[in-house]
């Protein structure tokens, strides 16, 4: 499903990302890990078009991506979440994942002036498509609630609810268990399980390595934007490069 040919990412004389070669088939959940400064968001950025490659290529689908801007990936079926999450807080949960599923069906301007029976049949389908969202994750109960009152784990999985209205075939999940407590946690990989399940691809950025090792049929190790391991979640717990680089002497259940 994606293919990354040398991926090269310069700021200035700093390789960010360096020849990086990776990948990723349909229906499984990769993991990306590494320190902070690895290059891993930069990694996604790359894939989803915020920023332009230095060197090499992105293949997504069959399909040469690397130049194209990110809306026009998005529409490919490639989403993602970000490291802060990114709300309408005065809206709604339902609201806010209603805005995210206005952005796959085109709209004529016309039909949305004058109200016509085609376009209340694209709002109650979107309505629709939105409710079934919400209850897929397990926000149902705070669907009326505004964002900005969610605690924490809920804002998360509503981040990821707003990426799944775009449909995705594969989703790039960046940091998606950061700041939350051990019963989120659990949640939330219960949630991103029921999406793998559910046919979407996924790339995951964790820190936390008992949730990668638990969730990751395959996990990619970058350090200084170089790749230095990649395998299963056993071969990379046991990969003395990466145990002394980033896993220290520490043993994570899985």
């Amino acid at each position: 499903m994606l293919e990354i040919k040398a991926l090269t990412k310069y700021f200035g004389g700093l390789a960010a990302v360096q020849s990086l070669n990776l990948r990723i088939s349909r229906d499984e959940i990769v993991g990306l890990i590494g320190p902070n400064g690895a290059g891993k968001t930069t990694v996604f950025n790359l894939v989803t078009g915020f920023l332009r490659p230095t060197g090499g290529r992105i293949m997504f689908a069959g399909e040469d991506i690397t130049d194209r801007k990110p809306h026009s990936i998005a529409e490919r079926g490639v989403a993602r979440t970000f490291q802060a999450t990114c709300l309408f807080a005065e809206f709604s949960v339902l609201q806010n994942v209603i805005a995210a599923c206005h952005l796959k069906p085109k709209f004529s301007f016309w039909e949305a002036a004058f109200h016509t029976p085609r376009n209340r049949r694209k709002e109650e389908s979107i309505l629709s498509r939105a409710l079934e969202i919400v209850q897929f994750v397990g926000l149902d109960t705070v669907k009326d609630m505004p964002a900005r009152s969610l605690p924490h784990g809920h804002q998360r999985i509503l981040g990821i609810a707003i990426a799944l209205a775009a449909e995705p075939k594969l989703l790039l999940l960046d940091e998606p268990l950061s700041g939350m407590n051990a019963e989120e946690v659990n949640n939330a990989k219960e949630i991103i399980h029921k999406i793998w399940k559910n046919g979407i691809t996924i790339l995951l950025i964790e820190h936390n390595m008992g949730a990668i090792m638990s969730l990751c049929q395959r996990i990619v190790v970058l350090n200084f934007g170089n790749k230095i391991a990649e395998g299963s979640p056993d071969e990379i717990r046991e990969n003395k490069e990466v145990i002394q680089a980033y896993l220290g002497t520490v043993e994570y259940a899985t």
